[in-house]
């Protein structure tokens, strides 16, 4: 027997994320302003050269510059 999030096309992280939203939106106001916050991520990765990390940079601003520079 497949499970119902594998038979709807979702990974399993993808499935997690939206019980996980469902389950937060579901609270009082003031405990669900806390856990969207909880919810939120923030992705930052460094360069490595020659064995010494570069500077952290937000994966999502490197990510749309690298799309907008690519584009021109």
């Amino acid at each position: 027997m497949t499970a119902v999030w594998k038979a709807a096309g979702l990974t399993y992280n993808r499935y997690l994320a939206i019980a996980a939203r469902a389950a937060r939106r579901s609270l009082k106001e003031d405990k669900r302003i806390l856990a969207e916050r909880r919810g939120e991520t923030d992705l930052k990765f460094s360069k490595w050269q020659n064995g010494k990390a570069g500077e952290a940079q937000n994966l999502e601003k490197a990510n749309t510059a690298a799309m907008a520079e690519s584009a021109s």
